[in-house]
């Protein structure tokens, strides 16, 4: 069998990771994370979980063994995330660090993969912070208005940064900022560097964090930059081709994050099931009745077909075939396939759905988040319909 072959046909790959990860999620069950959502956001992040996978190496598995971790594949990266999620906890305070460091290992320089992977990889330095998203852009990255302008051997950083995950619990930020004005740059999305910043000096030099309180614990941050000085080495590759290093990235996020919507699926067909055989109305199991079956075998058919494409990306990915195509449908079919089935856990649970000691209205929340970040449906279809049906661009 080839590699991609073997990655499709065997059920649960990476056997021992995912027994291991299981075994450590084990210490945090729904009643940890639901004290979590009783805290103030600044107070909420999961602090003792990421540091238990830290400990255990899982937030550097795809670090490159030179530089101290794993050297894991992306399906392997993929598989504890969605492992995560299937037990009923939530890889996202983490994975971050998973892609964002990929950037510095495929563009750094060789001082700053030297410098910074080992010590990302060891948990010295948190990496967890992705500065793109700005109020008035949106998924609009090329007009972002937050600059960086050259002084002396630095650069001086003005601007703002909203949706910024984990920006309060991370020592490092991947920062996108524009050094040359767009309407000096022949294409739109020249012109726009990446920086690897350090919040920990940042914050004592202007820079403000500010915690959003939202329907989910994602420990969501504004950004703010007011004459913030960073050294000339913060920069990561050339100067103005930085929206091209963040692309390059995005495929692994989206096989990452496509993963741990497996994931939640899959932790909801099981409550599912096993709460319509339980559960008992009018005389008989309510999983007997075909109103409750149907939508949770629609689900997990939904979630079996939206799983081969998130092997089939991640093969693709690891092997270095260009992959966007692949990598944005698994994207958009596993949370599609995720929401499905935590409708269908939820409607299955009834009034008890809403009840906090299930978690079902707490991962619910998580599957839904997905549909929307760290990109919507809406603009994978675009991608799809422009690049891979040739149809014109609609945006």
């Amino acid at each position: 069998m080839s590699d991609f072959e073997l990655s499709v046909a065997v059920e649960e790959d990476y056997r021992e990771i995912r027994e291991q990860v299981r075994a450590l999620c084990a210490d945090f069950p729904g009643e940890y994370w639901q004290k979590l959502e009783d805290q103030p956001p600044e107070s909420s992040y999961p602090t003792e979980f990421i540091e238990a996978l830290t400990a255990a190496g899982y937030l550097a598995a795809l670090i490159p063994e030179e530089y101290g971790g794993a050297g894991l594949p992306i399906r392997g990266g993929g598989v504890i995330l969605e492992t995560i999620n299937a037990t009923g906890c939530n890889a996202s305070p983490g994975h971050a660090q998973m892609y964002t460091m990929g950037t510095i290992l495929r563009h750094g320089s060789k001082e700053q993969k030297q410098y910074y992977l080992p010590q990302i990889a060891r948990g010295e330095l948190r990496l967890q912070a992705f500065g793109v998203t700005e109020p008035t852009t949106g998924s609009d990255t090329t007009q972002l208005k937050t600059r960086a302008e050259k002084r002396g051997n630095g650069y001086v950083i003005n601007g703002q940064k909203v949706w910024t995950s984990r920006a309060a619990h991370s020592d490092l930020m991947l920062l996108l900022a524009r050094t040359t004005p767009a309407d000096k740059c022949e294409k739109r999305t020249d012109g726009i560097s990446t920086f690897l910043i350090d919040l920990r000096e940042a914050q004592k030099n202007g820079c403000t964090i500010t915690p959003i309180k939202a329907m989910i614990n994602h420990n969501t941050c504004e950004v703010f930059f007011d004459n913030v000085p960073i050294p000339g080495d913060a920069l990561i590759g050339e100067e103005g081709k930085g929206f091209r290093y963040i692309l390059d990235g995005m495929n692994a996020e989206r096989c990452l994050v496509a993963s741990e919507s497996i994931g939640d699926g899959r932790y909801f067909i099981e409550k599912t099931v096993n709460y319509a055989n339980e559960r008992v109305v009018f005389g008989r199991p309510i999983g007997q009745n075909q109103g409750i079956q149907f939508p949770i075998a629609q689900g997990y058919a939904q979630l079996e077909a939206a799983d081969l494409m998130v092997r089939k990306a991640s093969a693709m990915f690891d092997a270095l075939i260009p992959c966007g195509a692949e990598a944005n449908i698994s994207r958009l079919l596993a949370c599609e396939a995720a929401w499905a089935c935590a409708e269908a856990c939820f409607t299955t649970h009834g009034g008890f759905a809403f009840a906090r000691e299930y978690d079902i209205e707490r991962k619910w929340r998580d599957a839904r988040l997905y549909r929307t970040a760290p990109i919507s449906t809406n603009m994978i279809l675009n991608y799809v319909a422009q690049h891979v049906l040739g149809l014109p661009r609609s945006y």
